[in-house]
Parts: C-alpha cells; sequence; structure tokens
C-alpha cells in the first residue's frame, strides 16, 4: 500500500502541496484530479522522488520512503509514465523499453511478454526510433517502458494528453488489464472526467495544492468533481 501523509511540497518561496495525503493500495486505481496548475503532478513528483517534500511522510509497502532518491524508489518496485511521455526520439523502440531495466536485477533484464500483448504495435515496430511513431504509440510506448521494470506500484500523469480517442479507448482498456492483474496499485492523473470516472475505485480532487474531496468511487458526485475540473 502506497501512503501519502500531510505532505507539503516548495519550489523555493512557492507552495505547491499544502498537507497532501492520499493513499492506493494493489488490485485498485485511485485517480488525482483537478484544473492545471493545482499541484497533481507535484504530488505525482513527491511520490516518484523527483521532488523533496518539506513535512510530512510517504510510505510504500510498509517501509518508509519520504527520504529515498527517485532511483532506489524504482528499485523497490514505483515506476512513472510521465506527463508528455518523455520517450528517447532518437533510440529505437526497443532501446527505450530497455531503458527500463535499470532499475532490474540482470536476471530480470527482458521485456515480459506481457508487454507486447498490452501493446502489439510495439512489437511490429521494435527498430523504428521513437521519434518517429505517432503520440498514441509514444504514450503506448512509455507505458510500456515502464511495465519493464515490473512494478508494485503505476503511476501515470494524464495519459490521454493529446492521445487520439481510438487509442485513449485503449489505454483504459489496459489500465483495466492492469487492475484486474491484482498485483499493482495504479495512481492515474487526468483531467478528462469521463476516463476518471470509469476506471477509478478512489478519487482525489485537488485545488490550490490542496485535497478538496476525496473517497471511493462510489461516493463520488460528478457535479461536484466536474465543478473543480472546469476552468
Amino acid at each position: 500500500m502506497l501512503s501519502v501523509d500531510h505532505i507539503d511540497l516548495f519550489y523555493g518561496a512557492s507552495q505547491a502541496l499544502r498537507g497532501v495525503s492520499l493513499s492506493a493500495e494493489k488490485g485498485l486505481v485511485t485517480c488525482v484530479m483537478g484544473r492545471n496548475g493545482v499541484g497533481k503532478t507535484s504530488l505525482l513528483r513527491a511520490i516518484v522522488g523527483q521532488q523533496p517534500v518539506a513535512s510530512g511522510r510517504i510510505d510504500w509497502e510498509g517501509h518508509d520512503i519520504t527520504a529515498l532518491p527517485s532511483a532506489e524508489r524504482a528499485r523497490r518496485g514505483i515506476a512513472v509514465v510521465p506527463q508528455g511521455r518523455e520517450i528517447f526520439p532518437l533510440l529505437t523502440v526497443d532501446e527505450n523499453l530497455r531503458t527500463g531495466f535499470a532499475a532490474l536485477p540482470s536476471r530480470e533484464r527482458h521485456v515480459p511478454d506481457y508487454v507486447f500483448a498490452l501493446f502489439p504495435v510495439l512489437k511490429d515496430m521494435l527498430g523504428r526510433r521513437g521519434g518517429d511513431l505517432s503520440g498514441g504509440q509514444q504514450q503506448q510506448l512509455a507505458i510500456g517502458r515502464a511495465l519493464v521494470m515490473r512494478p508494485r506500484l503505476l503511476v501515470l500523469d494524464e495519459p490521454t494528453e493529446g492521445i487520439q480517442p481510438s487509442v485513449i479507448k485503449q489505454i483504459g482498456q489496459v489500465i483495466a488489464d492492469l487492475r484486474a492483474r491484482g498485483d499493482m496499485a495504479i495512481v492515474l492523473v487526468e483531467q478528462y472526467f469521463e476516463f476518471a470516472r470509469d476506471l477509478a475505485d478512489r478519487f482525489t480532487v485537488m485545488d490550490r495544492g490542496e485535497v478538496v474531496m476525496a473517497g471511493s468511487a462510489a461516493d463520488m458526485v460528478e457535479q461536484d468533481v466536474r465543478r473543480h475540473l472546469t476552468v
């Protein structure tokens, strides 16, 4: 289980997160929603160790990881699919996937078969450069690269951004399939309400660096959530 307990985060003198708490369990999807600039990405950066927190605590699988660097968190099974995908455009699809090996022991340095089962297009394009792929294919590559790490916590930052509807539907099915495996906690940042609603087991809504709503999907009141998503 992931437990984020009342964390504060600053960029210089600017406070991005104020007492933010969140939990995520294996076999469940926790959706983080909110407008642009409310702190969603900052929360994910804190979880994966890309930005230190000023106070509060982050626990993963019963251990305090608040002060651990991102590389050590990756070795502990935490993988991120960043906003904007951040693939390597001059590397091939195969080489991009292999960058996920860095956190793995040598015996596990191969691409799991289920990655190609989820994203057949990647197997067909192993020799293509990442920069030559469409936006939707690059997003599939970014998710595949994260899955190569055998994560027990998968963090996705707006995976539907700039993606055509057919690929959005496929990514939604992939997330549902990963949840059904039961061995992975999933934290999904999303602004597209319908996409989040269809996947969320739990939700956390943020505004101005704070959590303003949180609960189970069954308790989600669409009108209240949408009020925090519209500009």
